[in-house]
């Protein structure tokens, strides 16, 4: 069955364990289905990026940029620092704004030390960035395929779906209170109304809010949207995988299924004299009967380990050639 057959949303991201290669098989999906004539891009959310070396060319920057050699294929390497910097200085004016709004005559710098140095603001600035990149670059790509950093912190990023929308309406709601208690305090009820209507803070929660609904509607839809988890024949990653699944159906963002990574060819055994990699396959052939069980028709195909790294368009083919079979 083809990638594009197993994978029909326009949304996918790929995410797992550290170390399992979520890199290497979301640059063979977008690398096929570029290859298949669908605009392709690739947009890593790695602290540290791989894509640049996998595709052999630099990539770094933060910009979108075309794959040497593939019409259809592109790739962003987005750059935390800057998204963290960018969200930074949007919340920075919002509370600038409401504590000039709300005649408060305090140093902001305080409350906006407190706000953006939270152990979360990183994942909300990597949702915010994610945003963009849905509704401002979806309508230019057939495919978008978010290459995750580690799960953990993925799940957190879409998590953060639910929970960004909460505290937005939460936030919008005591804005609106205030105002109309300004409102019904005020001797002047026209002039402090017609201000109201062009609140600044009021005004940038709205867009924000809006922007959130547009993309939570985007990645809870099946049709859209889903997350494809890469774990390698461990027990650990196995646990990892089947636990963050769990996370993500709570948090209504639909998945693909899994995708098994750095299987030991057996044919490799026998030229092994030290026995080394005849335990190792034993051992994997029991935690694959542990994947099977786990997520039965849930797994989208099998990898083996090659003797090189995965590097360039031909190692990339090969790969998917595999996950097709």
């Amino acid at each position: 069955m083809s990638i594009e057959e197993k994978l029909k949303s326009k949304y996918i991201f790929v995410g797992g364990k550290g170390g399992v290669g979520k890199t290497v098989i979301a640059s063979a999906i977008a690398l096929r289905f570029a290859e298949q004539n669908k605009k392709t891009l690739i947009a890593s959310f790695n602290p540290v990026h791989s894509l640049s070396t996998v595709f052999q060319q630099d990539l770094s920057g933060g910009k979108i940029k075309q794959i040497n050699g593939i019409n259809n294929l592109y790739a962003l390497e987005v750059e935390i620092d800057d998204a963290v910097e960018k969200y930074k200085e949007q919340i920075s004016n919002l509370l600038r704004e409401f504590l000039k709004w709300a005649e408060i005559p305090v140093d902001p710098k305080p409350f906006i030390d407190i706000a953006t140095t939270n152990p979360a603001f990183q994942e909300a600035a990597s949702f915010d960035k994610m945003m963009d990149i849905i509704l401002l670059e979806g309508e230019n790509y057939d495919k978008i395929v978010f290459d995750t950093a580690a799960v953990a912190n993925a799940i957190r990023l879409i998590g953060l779906s639910k929970i960004y929308g909460l505290w937005l309406s939460r936030v919008i709601k005591s804005r609106e209170e205030t105002l109309s208690l300004r409102k019904q305090l005020s001797w002047r009820k026209d002039k402090v109304e017609e201000e109201i209507k062009k609140d600044p803070v009021l005004l940038n929660l709205l867009n924000l809010y809006n922007k959130y609904n547009k993309v939570r509607t985007i990645i809870t839809d099946a049709s859209k949207t889903s997350f494809v988890f890469v774990t390698i024949p461990t027990v650990l990653s196995i646990s990892v995988v089947k636990r963050f699944m769990e996370m993500v159906k709570s948090y209504e963002i639909p998945s693909s299924g899994v995708i098994v990574n750095m299987l030991i060819p057996e044919e490799e055994v026998n030229k092994d004299q030290t026995g080394f990699l005849k335990s190792k396959l034993d051992e994997q052939k029991i935690n694959l009967e542990l994947i099977s069980k786990y997520f039965k028709d849930q797994i989208l195909g099998y990898i083996h380990l090659r003797p090189n790294d995965v590097i360039g368009l031909n190692d990339l083919r090969e790969v998917v050639n595999e996950l097709e079979k």
